[in-house]
């Protein structure tokens, strides 16, 4: 990808406390501590102001993850995160309920303008027309709508560009949106490509919030053991429920190599992009600039277990994780709070604050 110097290393490092980055409560005062100025002043611009932020990155570089932490950090519900593929998997379930499908119908008569017709759109969402791709047009109407749905609440957006013909739509999007005159951005991440395949292999979700870990690399507090078929598994941290695995993510990423390729000519297009304020976010940094960058409980540590039978618990071990970046330089991986401590140090340039 090019322009990956625009990701210099952000500066966290404070040093004058420790925190466990695993504990909402501790979260929380982290967030307060390394970035509380910035958080008020977002506090108080989000009373009365809102934003569309754009996420750039490939998948499972961490957007949804970072989103909610941006939440927990502000300890409010002030900004809604969209998922563009989420988006399309909710219009998919609802059309199973006529009133649904006969609104969605009205919605895009009367929003949409493309060359296919409303009821060829949801034959091609529901799967009954498997040989026409769904327009951009009717995309944007999807997103549209969710939008149009948040009443002026400020919104992250990703999954939009998906490919270089989606980039010149993309242009477009805020002016079809003509009822949202607010502050736009792009948020590219920068991700490792080791990072990324170690993340599919072991990333699990919760059933029931959807929110996204890692048996190996971002676990929850609580790790349980299932002794019939001896498997160690993530506890969601939100509300309890048994954490799992994607079915294909054990493959690694060379299932999805296309795709990832395409992620990187979006992304360096974009980067080009004039006109547009762009947040810079990276989750890795090179081992020699660690020390002089980041605090030592930022850095990512692998976890792994071992089930102690007598006692009937999980013993848990974390060592630091040490990768090669996609440059060859060797590097630790951050935790998602000290990105998103960057984020929102940047997000109050960028709006001005």
């Amino acid at each position: 990808m090019k322009s990956v110097a625009n990701f210099s290393p952000f500066k966290t490092k404070m040093g004058e406390q420790k925190f466990n980055l695993e504990n909402r409560a501790q979260r929380r005062r982290y967030f307060d501590f390394k970035a509380g100025s910035e958080i008020k002043k977002l506090r108080k611009y989000l009373k009365k102001n809102t934003f569309m932020g754009f996420f750039l990155g490939p998948k499972n570089s961490g957007k949804g993850t970072y989103a909610k932490l941006f939440l927990e950090a502000l300890d409010a519900d002030l900004v809604a995160h969209l998922s563009v593929g989420d988006i399309v998997r909710s219009v998919h379930k609802s059309l199973a309920h006529a009133k649904d499908k006969k609104e969605l119908i009205t919605f895009l008569k009367e929003r949409y303008r493309g060359y296919i017709s409303a009821e060829q759109a949801i034959d091609i969402i529901l799967g009954r027309d498997t040989k026409t791709l769904l327009p951009n047009e009717v995309i944007l109407a999807l997103v549209e709508r969710e939008v149009d749905r948040l009443n002026r609440k400020p919104v992250f957006i990703d999954g939009f560009p998906r490919n270089l013909d989606q980039v010149q739509t993309s242009l477009y999007f805020r002016a079809l949106m003509g009822y949202r005159d607010d502050p736009d951005f792009f948020i590219f991440l920068h991700v490792p490509e080791t990072i990324l395949a170690e993340r599919f292999k072991t990333r699990v979700i919760c059933p029931k919030c959807q929110t996204s870990r890692s048996l190996k690399l971002l676990r929850t507090q609580r790790v349980g053991y299932d002794e019939k078929i001896k498997e160690f598994y993530l506890i969601c941290d939100n509300d309890g429920a048994r954490m799992r695995g994607k079915e294909g993510d054990e493959f690694g990423i060379e299932a999805i190599r296309d795709r990832l390729e395409v992620d990187k000519k979006v992304m360096s297009q974009l980067l080009q992009l004039q006109g547009v304020p762009k947040i810079y976010l990276r989750n890795s940094i090179s081992v020699k600039d660690a020390k002089k960058f980041v605090d030592d409980y930022e850095l990512t540590p692998v976890s792994s277990y071992a089930w102690d039978a007598k006692k009937k618990e999980v013993i848990i071990k974390e060592s630091p994780w040490i990768i090669k970046d996609d440059e060859g330089e060797l590097s630790y991986s951050l935790l998602a709070p000290p990105v998103v401590v960057a984020l929102i140090k940047q997000l109050v340039k960028v709006l001005n604050l």
